[in-house]
C-alpha cells in the first residue's frame, strides 16, 4: 500500500476498489470506526475551498480526530518549496521545517495547492505537493494540486458505482467553455481513475486543449491493464452518443499556459457550442450528469440539465466526505509512514 495519497496512479485497481467499498460502508453507517480518536490531521490550504475544506474537517471529526487548518500567508507563514533557494524575498519558512514540525503534532497532512497557470514545465511536476511528500514523516493526502485531484476522482468513481452499479460504463469527459482558463487537475484525475476502474472513456475537447502527453501515456497504459478503452474526439455532439456518464469540465490550453488573454481569445469561438445542454443529453443512453463543482450555470451546463433528475452533482459532492474518510482510515496509523 502506498504511504501517501497523491494520485490514484500510485494505487492498484484492487486498492481503489477497497477504498470505494470502505466509503460506501461509511456512508451507509455500517462502518462506525473512529481511528483518529485523540489525534489531529493538518489541513494546509494554499487556495480557497468549500467542499474540500468542509468535507475534510467533518470527516476528521467523524473519525474522532481534530482538524488543524492552516493557510500559508494567512493563518500561517508563507512557504518556500524549492530546495537550495536563497530565501531573501517574500517566503518566510521552508516546507522542510514546516511539514516536519507538523509531523510532530499530527498523524497526517492534507495539502491543497492549485496550479498558478504560469509555467507549464514546472507545474506539471507538482513541485509543492511533492515537496510536502518528500519531507513529511506522516502520510500526505493530495487535496488538489497542479496536476491531480484524486479525492475528487474517487468520489466520482464512487458516485458512478452507486448510481449505475459495478462494471464497465460508457463515460464521456467533455471540455466546456468557460470565460477563464482553469487548471487540469480534475480532468487529469477523472480520466486516470475512470480507466483504472475499467470504464470505456471518451475525452472530448477542441483542438489545442489536449491533456498532458505523459499523463495520456499513463492513461492508455492503465486502460490496457484494466481492460478499459480510451478515445479522444474533437466533436462536441457525437461524443455524447450512447454515453452513460457525462462529466463536464473546462481546462486551459497548454500552448497558452502563462498567457491567459490568448487562451480567452482562442476559446471565445466555443461559447454556446461546448456546453452540456438538453439536446446533447438526449443523445446519451439516459446518462447521469456529473461536475465537481463549483459550476457556472448556463456556461458549463444549462439549468435544464443540472436541475434534472439525471444530475448527480450533489450526491457527488457528498461522496467527497465518505471517500476521504476511507482514505484517512486506510492511511493513518500510529507508526507514521512505512
Amino acid at each position: 500500500m502506498p504511504r501517501d495519497f497523491l494520485t490514484t496512479g500510485d494505487w492498484t485497481r484492487d486498492e481503489l476498489e477497497e477504498l470505494i467499498e470502505s466509503a460506501l460502508k461509511f456512508k451507509s453507517g455500517d462502518d462506525r470506526r473512529m481511528p483518529l480518536v485523540g489525534r489531529s490531521i493538518a489541513l494546509v490550504f494554499f487556495n480557497p475551498s468549500l467542499r474540500t475544506r468542509a468535507s475534510m474537517q467533518v470527516g476528521v471529526f467523524e473519525l474522532g480526530g481534530n482538524a488543524v487548518v492552516l493557510e500559508p500567508g494567512g493563518t500561517s507563514w508563507t512557504i518556500e518549496h524549492r530546495d537550495g533557494v536563497v530565501m531573501d524575498t517574500d517566503k518566510t519558512e521552508h516546507v522542510a521545517e514546516f511539514v516536519r514540525v507538523l509531523g510532530r503534532y499530527c498523524a497526517g497532512v492534507g495539502v491543497r495547492t492549485f496550479a498558478a497557470l504560469k509555467n507549464w514545465e514546472e507545474e506539471r511536476l507538482d513541485p509543492i505537493l511533492n515537496a510536502f511528500a518528500k519531507y513529511s514523516s506522516v502520510p500526505v493526502i493530495n487535496l488538489e494540486s497542479a496536476m491531480h485531484h484524486p479525492c475528487q476522482a474517487m468520489a466520482d468513481m464512487m458516485t458512478v458505482r452507486e448510481k449505475l452499479g459495478a462494471g464497465r460504463k460508457r463515460v464521456l469527459m467533455t471540455w466546456a467553455w468557460h470565460p477563464l482558463p482553469l487548471p487540469m487537475a480534475v480532468p487529469n484525475s477523472f480520466a486516470l481513475a475512470a480507466v483504472q476502474m475499467g470504464h470505456e472513456l471518451t475525452i472530448a475537447h477542441p483542438r489545442g486543449y489536449e491533456l498532458d502527453e505523459d499523463l495520456m501515456r499513463e492513461i492508455n497504459e492503465r486502460a490496457f491493464d484494466a481492460g478499459a478503452t480510451v478515445s479522444v474526439t474533437n466533436d462536441c455532439e457525437e461524443a455524447f452518443d450512447g454515453a452513460e456518464v457525462v462529466y463536464a469540465k473546462s481546462w486551459g490550453a497548454r500552448m497558452f499556459y502563462g498567457s491567459p488573454e490568448e487562451d480567452m481569445e482562442e476559446r471565445a469561438q466555443y461559447r454556446g457550442k461546448w456546453i452540456v445542454d438538453e439536446e446533447k443529453m438526449r443523445r446519451t443512453n439516459s446518462a447521469i450528469f456529473m461536475h465537481c463543482l463549483p459550476v457556472r450555470r448556463n456556461v458549463i451546463v444549462t439549468d435544464g440539465v443540472i436541475d434534472s433528475t439525471s444530475s448527480v452533482v450533489i450526491d457527488e459532492a457528498e461522496n467527497r466526505l465518505h471517500v476521504q474518510k476511507a482514505i484517512m482510515a486506510r492511511l493513518i496509523s500510529g507508526s507514521g509512514k512505512q
